[in-house]
């Protein structure tokens, strides 16, 4: 892949990183014209008024020249007279369609914006001088350049922010002090500063960084600092408690309650670490992907003690609300079904109802997309347990496994949406927040079965408030999937496309890769078919492919979206049989657009689907 380059001046590199030639500095003004549009197309007209200040004669011809030679340097493979698909003509103008992360402007943009300290660190890395270099004087990179370098500068002050409130206050001076050397009117980055000193136990010089921020501002601007860096010194003054900051509070409990831990016998320290687990799998893609691995451990290690009460209460207290239906790691899924189903089976029958309740609720959730009965079964019985003891935290884990089993016919919202409305209930009234997050998402996605975005809206700023509140990073990832939807069919946004994709390139870094793989193939799709743009080259059922081993797609969000492509399939081939099949299949659906069910994509209605399958 093309990578292009203009945190600096501008480049291409293909996909070793090598250098892609691009001529002389007309061509590279060409380019980056196109990549300030932003996949937009330039009218012909505006890049001769943007790349001279008085156009010669022939600039229209000498455009043309530098746009075919662009071609040639970064479309090398492109066949004779095959159209562009990278940098593509659109009536009387040019666009450049790289995606997201093909310009280092762009991915910057999404780094900076969702983050963690590594991430930031890397993305200035990316910076190799002032954006767009090499046109200093031109007007229309102005607005782009002056865009990234704020970007640039709050990125710089985010780093430093998440140093400090990582517990390194020292390590983030010295990039703080070249901060404020060169751009000495940003208060936030004087007040950053003078607490990275102070919490460096270098307080004198803490002081000193604040009189200096005032002497700069008053002698230069004529303006008293702001309140936020006087409230800083006096607090310096005063050394109060608060400027040590909650991160080295936090340490300290830390190593406390570490020392104890490591007194407690070893099954105790199985119990609990399943619970650090769990509230682990919430904060984020690298906590998500440890908590997997780690917990299959976890009951591995209580199997070996030979203890079935001690490894069922391992197994069911990973309660981790799951909202999508495909497993990540199915390997890793079987086997705690099946560790799950052993200590059912050793366990009484008499007694122990709440842990073979979750029990049950784990077989449930863990066995999402299959068609065995065995695990809808425990899903129903979990609840019926849960229903008779009273018990909310241990209902709302079984209306999970309800919810994970509600896929085996499809046109399912109606359903679906009772389970999340009820979610969303009980766990408001006990307080279980993770549980109220899974029952709005669970509830959008039903909503967007039958194209009610209204109700969806509520459901998304539902879910989003809860996890800025709580810090539920991985929320994000289904609602801004979803605002792409809803960009693609309520808006009928030309920048549907560029929404999928940036949400596509958030969700490859969320340690989900059940629901990445192939998702954006599949939104791309869709939205080809719908709209009769370009044949984006993918297909669930591409032609020759026999109809009649294909197996049912699992029993999942998407199931309707891959019955209809099935469907399509069979219409092609004129394969009766298969048209038949899925026909049947879809019938229950028929009032549901498919594929929209996940709240992410859509392959359209299932109505016009079925009306478009003849009876062969």
């Amino acid at each position: 892949m093309i990578r292009f380059g203009v945190l600096g001046p501008v480049i291409a590199e293909d996909g070793t990183g090598s250098a892609v030639p691009l001529k002389g500095p007309m061509h590279r003004a060409v380019l980056a014209r196109l990549i300030v549009a932003r996949r937009r197309t330039v009218p012909l007209d505006d890049l001769v008024a943007d790349l001279w200040i008085s156009p010669p004669e022939g600039a229209v011809v000498a455009v043309r020249t530098f746009i075919a030679a662009l071609r040639r340097a970064i479309e090398p493979g492109r066949p004779a007279r095959a159209p562009a698909t990278l940098l593509v003509t659109q009536g009387r103008g040019y666009a450049l369609r790289a995606a997201p992360d093909q310009v280092d402007a762009w991915r910057f943009e999404q780094a900076v914006t969702a983050a963690d300290e590594a991430r930031l660190a890397e993305a200035l890395a990316w910076w190799r001088g002032p954006a767009y270099a090499d046109f200093p004087d031109a007007a229309w990179p102005r607005a782009d350049r002056s865009r990234l370098a704020e970007l640039r500068l709050r990125a710089v002050e985010r780093l430093a922010s998440a140093r400090l409130e990582s517990g390194r206050a020292a390590e983030a001076v010295p990039d703080l002090d070249a901060h404020v050397t060169a751009h000495p009117w940003r208060e936030d980055g004087w007040r950053l500063l003078a607490l990275a000193l102070y919490r460096a136990h270098r307080q004198g010089d803490a002081l000193a960084v604040l009189r200096r921020a005032r002497e700069l501002l008053i002698g230069q601007l004529g303006v008293e600092p702001g309140p936020a860096l006087r409230a800083l010194e006096g607090d310096i003054l005063r050394q109060e408690p608060h400027l040590d900051g909650a991160a080295a509070s936090a340490d300290a409990v830390w190593a406390r309650a570490a020392a104890a831990y490591r007194q407690v016998r070893p099954e105790g320290r199985l119990e609990s670490a399943v619970g650090l687990l769990r509230n682990l799998a919430v904060t984020g893609p690298g906590g998500l992907e440890v908590a997997r691995e780690q917990r299959a451990a976890a009951v591995s290690a209580a199997e070996e003690l030979g203890d079935p009460e001690l490894t069922a209460r391992v197994i069911g207290a990973y309660d981790v609300p799951a909202v999508w239906t495909r497993a990540d790691d199915p390997v890793q899924s079987a086997g705690i079904v099946a560790a799950a189903e052993r200590a059912l089976a050793a366990l009484p029958v008499d007694g122990f109802r709440p842990v073979r309740a979750r029990l049950l609720a784990t077989i449930a959730v863990e066995s999402r997309g299959s068609r065995d009965p065995r695990p809808r079964d425990c899903a129903r019985q979990a609840e019926a347990i849960a229903r008779e003891l009273d018990d909310p935290g241990l209902l709302a884990f079984a209306l999970n496994g309800v919810f994970m089993q509600s896929c085996r016919q499809t046109g399912g919202s109606r359903l679906r949406d009772g389970i999340g409305a009820e979610l969303v209930g009980l766990s408001r009234r006990h307080g279980l927040v993770t549980m109220e997050v899974l029952g709005h998402l669970i509830r959008l996605q039903s909503a967007c079965a039958v194209v009610a975005f209204r109700d969806a809206d509520q459901h998304a700023r539902a879910a989003d408030d809860l996890a800025d509140r709580h810090g539920l990073p991985l929320v994000g990832v289904f609602t801004q999937w979803y605002r792409a939807l809803r960009a693609d069919v309520v808006e009928a946004s030309p920048s549907a496309e560029d929404l999928y994709r940036a949400a596509a390139v958030r969700l490859e870094h969320s340690g989900m890769p059940g629901m990445s793989e192939g998702l954006l193939p599949l939104a791309l799709l869709g939205l080809h078919l719908r709209r009769g743009t370009p044949d984006p080259g993918w297909d669930a059922y591409p032609p020759g492919t026999d109809l009649a081993t294909v197996p049912d797609p699992p029993a999942d969000l998407l199931a309707e979206a891959l019955w209809c492509l099935y469907g399509r399939a069979a219409v092609a081939a004129g394969d009766r049989v298969a048209v038949s099949r899925a026909r049947t299949a879809l019938a229950p659906a028929a009032g549901e657009w498919a594929g929209a069910g996940s709240g992410l994509l859509t392959l359209g209605p299932v109505a016009d689907h079925l009306a478009s399958f003849p009876s062969l």
